[in-house]
């Protein structure tokens, strides 16, 4: 990077930051969010930077820093939704979210990828990874349908909407499984025959990888659990004296020691934020620790997409034709309602409007621009990667516009009906 691309880069974490304090309370419950403010924005930068010849900070142009600024987003983002979540882990009472995840999400990847395939000629390797990274979901972009954070008591209110669970804890998990089927994508690129290397990924990246992630994040949670709240020294004891900083710490501390153990880091520190949660499930540090990792998390998140914007009008999208443009609206208006709609038929804890209504909110956001950058650092795609992420561009900014300006009302009516019914 030059002087004045870090001068840039600068010039948009200040910007991030004074939008995170003052955008969020501005735009709650309305139709225009901040997220939409910020790419926006952007854009208009990236139109008042161009004009100037200075290189603005985009994915094609600087992709190792959005890969890496993507990467922390998503690792915070899923220490925060992991602390918010109040329900335990238990197979029956997460069973929404395992039909998402197992069920919904598979089915998405195949569908983006048959039709990246056919419908806009990409190569099987890139139209695999492109469904790969439009996989996993985000409710970070669309705060109003995700539970709101740690609430003291098991029976409260927040605990009991299944839609708000679904969705959160889907978010939690779908950004670390992804990761198995964008290596499958580079494999496809790099392997050669795939014959001699599916047993491997089936065994390894598919299962040994995700199953050493969730043992090393629940182990890591546990003791780092343990040591916060029943440490036998009192006054070593960090939930007693207050001290949230240590969410970031732990955050940091298990991504890297499962990426360096060879698990996904992404599963592992979700994991971790659950094992953690139940562990004095309630105690007030739980709120402390969440919203410190909430406010970090919402001022990365708007440099991502200050910086995706501004790139919307820097050349990100000139490989955007009708087919990758069709693709996207297929995604967020009927491949993943169909998928998640027909994934849930079976669950009793959603009646029909919350399925419809848990089966639109797909939102897609930094997890796609974390795994674009990743994948085509390891592999060069060639053209198919710039097609790869002007469908994703354009797939996350459809997803802010349209999801984020309907979630408010949306989940308010449901909230509404909830409250006649009783």
């Amino acid at each position: 990077m030059t002087e004045n691309d870090i001068e840039g880069a600068y010039l948009a974490a200040g910007i991030a930051l004074l939008l995170a304090a003052t955008l969020p309370r501005l735009f709650k419950d309305r139709a225009i969010t901040a997220p939409m403010l910020v790419v926006g924005i952007g854009a208009l930068a990236g139109l008042a930077i161009g004009r100037t010849g200075i290189d603005v900070v985009s994915p094609l142009a600087h992709p190792a820093v959005i890969e890496h600024l993507a990467e922390l987003c998503v690792i915070v983002a899923l220490m925060g939704v992991g602390l918010a979540i109040d329900r335990p882990l238990h197979w029956r009472t997460w069973r929404s979210t395992w039909r998402l995840l197992l069920i919904a999400m598979p089915v998405c990847i195949a569908a983006v990828a048959v039709f990246g395939w056919w419908a806009v000629a990409l190569p099987p390797a890139a139209a695999v990874l492109l469904g790969a990274v439009l996989a996993p979901t985000d409710p970070v972009l669309a705060s109003d349908v995700q539970v709101e954070g740690p609430t003291p008591g098991e029976g409260s209110d927040k605990e009991d909407d299944e839609v708000r669970f679904a969705l959160t804890s889907e978010a939690g998990l779908n950004d670390a499984l992804a990761f198995p089927f964008v290596y499958l994508g580079i494999m496809l690129a790099t392997a050669g025959p795939i014959l001699t290397w599916l047993p491997g990924w089936v065994a390894w990246e598919l299962i040994g990888k995700v199953a050493l992630g969730v043992a090393a994040g629940w182990i890591a949670g546990d003791l780092l659990g343990r040591g916060f709240f029943r440490f036998p020294i009192r006054d070593a004891r960090l939930a007693d004296r207050g001290e949230p900083i240590v969410a970031l710490a732990a955050v940091l501390a298990v991504y890297g020691l499962t990426e360096l153990i060879g698990g996904y880091g992404f599963i592992a520190v979700f994991a971790c934020a659950v094992a953690m949660r139940r562990i004095e499930r309630d105690n007030d540090y739980h709120e402390e620790m969440h919203s410190l990792v909430e406010q970090l998390e919402h001022v990365l998140t708007l440099v991502v997409l200050l910086l995706l914007g501004a790139a919307l009008t820097a050349g990100l999208l000139a490989a955007l034709d009708w087919r990758g443009a069709l693709l996207g609206v297929l995604l967020v208006f009927v491949i993943r309602p169909a998928a998640a709609w027909l994934s849930l038929r079976r669950c009793p804890e959603l009646n029909p409007r919350e399925r419809r209504v848990t089966a639109f909110f797909g939102v897609r956001g930094i997890g796609s621009v974390y795994y674009v950058a990743y994948a085509l650092a390891q592999t060069d795609f060639g053209v198919a990667g710039e097609t790869i992420w002007a469908i994703t561009a354009f797939t996350i900014v459809l997803s802010v516009v349209v999801h984020g300006a309907s979630a408010g009302w949306v989940m308010s009516r449901l909230d509404g009906e909830r409250s006649a019914a009783t």
